[in-house]
């Protein structure tokens, strides 16, 4: 039975659920938007300011039927978002392609460290400096999210943004342990370069998931 679940993991048909909830997306352009949110455990990318490292082992995650997770999405939200952990861990089509049979709308939050699998109406690239996007992933996203901890991020948010799409909405938000020291350089900069946008984690503020 083990190994057949196992299976069923690597083909995408069950995935490692850490938990799903009805909320406020939060973040980025989506920001004040009633989403549903599917968080998969199981990332290696192991950012040390990760404010959800609980994700990070797949395996205390159990292997969850993504008709059941499917199942529980379509009675909350037209809008899905896939987040993590790291999604893209994990074979993403067959997920995706049951929300797409639903009718609702599909939202991933990538490192874009793996390979990109899965139909998406909205991609939120947010590149870590420990491991870098594929090449694949910078030309699909819709939105580029840097985190800001220090002040070499600005640097590593140019380079970033020299290879996403001229269409890629471009933000800057603060590592939230750090927001109060963050924030100002964040605003300094987006004036002086006003192609970024600022981004911030609002559900926090609203207390919310």
């Amino acid at each position: 039975m083990q190994n057949e679940i196992q299976v069923q993991v690597e083909q995408g048909v069950m995935l490692p659920l850490m938990e799903e909830f009805y909320t406020i997306q939060g973040e980025g352009f989506h920001k004040g938007t009633a989403a549903y949110f599917i968080r998969i455990g199981g990332c290696d990318v192991g950012c040390h300011w990760c404010d959800v490292k609980e994700s990070w082992n797949a395996a205390i995650h159990p292997p969850t039927s993504i008709d059941a997770i499917v199942k529980n999405a379509e009675l909350h939200s037209n809008t899905v978002v896939v987040t993590g952990g790291e999604p893209l861990t994990w074979n993403m089509g067959p997920l995706t392609q049951s929300l797409k049979n639903k009718g609702l709308q599909t939202h991933i939050e990538t490192s874009g460290a793996y390979p990109l699998t899965g139909q998406w109406d909205w991609i939120c690239l947010s590149p870590k400096k420990i491991k870098l996007p594929k090449d694949e992933i910078y030309k699909a996203a819709d939105e580029l999210k840097v985190i800001v901890y220090n002040k070499d991020d600005f640097r590593f948010a140019e380079a970033q943004a020299a290879q996403v799409s001229s269409t890629c909405i471009l933000y800057l938000q603060p590592e939230w342990s750090k927001r109060d020291t963050v924030i100002p350089l964040i605003v300094d900069y987006v004036m002086a370069n006003p192609k970024w946008k600022v981004s911030l984690q609002t559900h926090k503020y609203l207390n919310i998931p």
